[in-house]
């Protein structure tokens, strides 16, 4: 499983409307809207490194709305969670 996490900004007062949109993605688990230099980071896990690219550069990027992102990758995970199994990555 790769996960990632896309920092994003976005235009004024369509935050809901984006969400919605990234939510509708197969990949993207999470949406979290936040305080700071970014408006939002969306949380992606996928099966691997192709489809995360994918996701990234021809559908979340196409997102009207979206202006700037910034994509950090997850070199290792912790969890008390069996995280493939819940979503359905295994």
């Amino acid at each position: 499983m790769v996960t990632a996490f896309v920092l994003i900004n976005v235009e004024d007062k369509k935050l809901r409307q984006i969400a919605d949109c990234l939510l509708a993605l197969e990949g993207v688990t999470e949406v979290h809207v936040v305080a700071g230099e970014y408006d939002m980071v969306a949380v992606l896990r996928v099966a691997d490194n192709q489809t995360l690219s994918h996701l990234i550069t021809e559908k979340l990027l196409h997102i009207p709305g979206i202006y700037r992102t910034k994509t950090l990758f997850a070199m290792q995970t912790f969890s008390p969670f069996k995280l493939e199994s819940i979503f359905n990555l295994a």
